[in-house]
């Protein structure tokens, strides 16, 4: 039967221990950047729950302008299907879609149908290039910038009694349109473009910043915000859900118009995400250049100090035993018997470490027969420390034999 040895721990294979005591620092920093993140999300879910809900009295939420409207008589009904949005749309109403830009591309067309023939308004916030060019024909999304104040420079009512405001995001370009008005410009686009229908007309806001409850009560925004939704009786709150069946229809293959999405992946990746990985790139290569802690060759300096040739090599076998390199060690001992008995035996220094040439100068100076000298000088690598000790003792018969003979 035979018996099959475990393989020896070399400084190649390492043991599970040291395994753990080389990668913990780098399993703790990353254990703390998890929870790192993990925390900071937690901190800012709130701030992002109910975005541009009038229900919302958070930060990002709009209950401040519905309660004003609400004042004002207006009425404030909120959907989240594009079949109850379009239902209500008619010419008593303002149709105000939250995120155009989720729309899917044949939603966007029942929307534009419906809303060209509602004689109402329709109030579009960030409407990006993934749908302004279906919704509102003629018109196209450029750049976006920051959120400023800037003045109206238009001749539209409710901008110019609003005064300055606080606008940006998107702008936008009119393909040679003349029932336009641009208003508050940047870089010479507007980042608001009312665009008239017949009796109705589509607001086209660049950004949906001067809704929210925090900044409401900045400059103008409150007094543009009310103006441009409070114009009709009534106001229609469409909130696009990822439940809406509409949706879902599209997506489960209902080709219908033939429309497609041009959007590429990463367009539908959230930019927050294209930053954490960046930052996780970024961490991963600091890392890799931590631990290589060599960038370089080794240098050969001179010892300031004189050391004792019993402390070097004690100090370099605790090195050994401490990486449980036994091949190496094993290996420098052989190698400094071979290199001391070569000239014993009237063999080269260039064919020392040769075994065809050492072994049978070897075999024919020994007068006695003791352990094999193929297995001593070029054998196999030892199991464990005690098998190394045996060798070294072996390695120190074998040259005082060959020494004596």
């Amino acid at each position: 039967m035979t018996e099959v040895t475990a393989a020896p721990t070399t400084s190649a294979s390492l043991a599970p221990h040291q395994i753990w005591i080389r990668t913990r620092g780098l399993l703790l920093a990353l254990l703390v950047l998890v929870a790192a993140g993990i925390a900071l999300a937690t901190m800012r879910s709130g701030d992002q729950h109910g975005r541009l809900d009038p229900r919302s009295a958070d930060r990002y939420g709009s209950r401040a302008v519905a309660e004003l409207l609400k004042e004002r008589g207006v009425s404030v009904h909120v959907v989240t299907t594009l079949d109850e949005a379009t239902a209500q749309a008619g010419p008593e109403t303002t149709l105000l879609v939250a995120s155009p830009n989720l729309l899917t591309p044949r939603q966007q067309s029942e929307l534009r149908a419906t809303t060209d023939h509602s004689d109402g308004r329709t109030v579009l916030l960030a409407a990006g290039p993934p749908s302004v060019g279906t919704l509102v024909r003629g018109v196209r999304a450029e750049s976006t910038g920051p959120v400023a104040t800037r003045a109206p420079q238009c001749s539209l009512p409710a901008a110019r009694n609003a005064g300055d405001v606080e606008t940006g995001g998107f702008h936008y370009a009119s393909d040679g349109l003349a029932n336009t008005i641009a208003c508050f410009p940047s870089d010479g686009l507007p980042t608001l473009l009312l665009v008239e229908q017949g009796a109705g007309d589509t607001v086209l806001l660049g950004s949906p910043d001067l809704l929210y409850n925090d900044r409401l009560g900045n400059q103008g925004n409150a007094s543009l915000a009310l103006q441009l939704l409070g114009s009709r009786p009534h106001l229609v709150w469409y909130l696009p859900s990822l439940t809406d069946t509409s949706a879902a229809a599209e997506n489960g293959g209902d080709g219908g118009d033939g429309a497609h999405d041009d959007r590429s992946f990463v367009d539908l990746i959230p930019r927050g995400w294209l930053w954490g990985t960046l930052q996780l790139a970024l961490a991963a290569v600091l890392a890799a250049i931590w631990r290589a802690r060599r960038l370089g060759p080794l240098v050969t300096e001179r010892l300031p100090v004189a050391i004792r040739a019993s402390e070097s090599a004690e100090g370099l076998a605790r090195l050994y035993r401490r990486a449980n390199a036994r091949d190496r060690a094993a290996d420098s001992l052989r190698a400094a018997t071979r290199t001391r008995i070569a000239p014993l035996i009237g063999v080269s220094p260039r064919d020392a470490h040769s075994s065809a040439t050492l072994i049978p100068a070897v075999s024919a100076r020994l007068s006695t027969t003791g352990s094999d000298p193929q297995a001593v000088l070029f054998g196999p690598v030892p199991s464990d420390d005690a098998a190394l000790v045996q060798l070294a003792d072996q390695l120190d018969t074998l040259e005082r034999e060959v020494r004596t003979s």
